[in-house]
């Protein structure tokens, strides 16, 4: 019990706003470096890695390709588990977290579209086609325009942050489907070649650069949340301030009316 108890209280802590915004400035420094170091190594072992001996050099999209399109997916994962935190637990800083995810998994499923259309230029002999996969990365897209543009509609906050966390949620349905479509329809795009119950099928000198890849843009994607966030909450106080000072003004020019 007091090892559960300790695991709660440190999570409170972690609820207010000024003491994330403590933590994640020491933070954002050393998993940016990380990632800088990690990602340097990945790219290097993929431009070193062989080519394949049906792709060719277009292989190597392979290593900035994967990563983007696993990264639409847990990003998307991470704004799902900031909803429940809205809406179930009510954690101050999940909306905060939602809000600042949106953008950047944006970023990271259009960087997928793109560069999937640039392998599939060669591989498929078109830029586009309405496969399975493609189609439901394409509505995992504009689900994250949808969740941006919900979360500056509304002038309430706590509406706006309600509104948002139920959307997430809905549009949650959407990445098993991503995730399985090439499984549960005949599609263009290949099958599941990392994360399989009978182990990978790629060639580990193919295999350990995607994965050093794949584990940089995690640490990036790590370092542009927590500055988003921070960012986020920064925003939220100036308008909070603004809104304090709007007041008092209203508040001394209605006493100077009275008097």
């Amino acid at each position: 019990m007091s090892e559960t108890a300790n695991l709660t209280a440190r999570l409170t802590a972690l609820a207010n706003p000024t003491r994330f915004l403590a933590l994640a400035g020491n933070l954002v420094p050393w998993i940016g470096g990380a990632s800088a170091l990690v990602l340097a190594v990945g790219l290097g072992m993929a431009f070193a890695a062989p080519e394949d001996y049906q792709q060719g050099i277009t292989v190597r999209i392979m290593y900035i390709h994967v990563p983007f399109a696993w990264l639409a997916m847990f990003c998307y994962a991470v704004m799902a588990a900031s909803a429940l935190g809205t809406l179930v637990w009510r954690h101050p800083l999940a909306d905060v977290s939602l809000k600042a995810a949106a953008p950047i998994g944006a970023v990271f499923t259009a960087l997928a579209l793109v560069t999937g259309s640039i392998w599939g230029k060669p591989m498929w002999g078109t830029w586009w086609v309405w496969d399975a996969r493609l189609t439901s990365v394409l509505v995992l897209f504009l689900m994250y325009l949808g969740v941006i543009a919900l979360t500056r509609a509304l002038d309430d906050q706590s509406r706006a942050a309600r509104a948002a966390a139920i959307l997430t949620l809905v549009g949650f349905i959407n990445i098993p489907i991503i995730k399985f479509s090439v499984d549960w329809w005949n599609t263009l795009h290949q099958p599941a070649s990392v994360f399989r119950l009978d182990g990978p099928t790629i060639h580990p000198s193919f295999l350990w650069p995607l994965l050093i890849s794949a584990a940089g843009f995690t640490l990036l994607f790590l370092t542009l949340h927590l500055m988003a966030m921070r960012a986020e909450i920064w925003r939220r106080r100036v308008s909070a301030m603004r809104r304090m000072s709007a007041r008092a003004a209203e508040g001394k020019l209605a006493e100077g009316q009275a008097s």
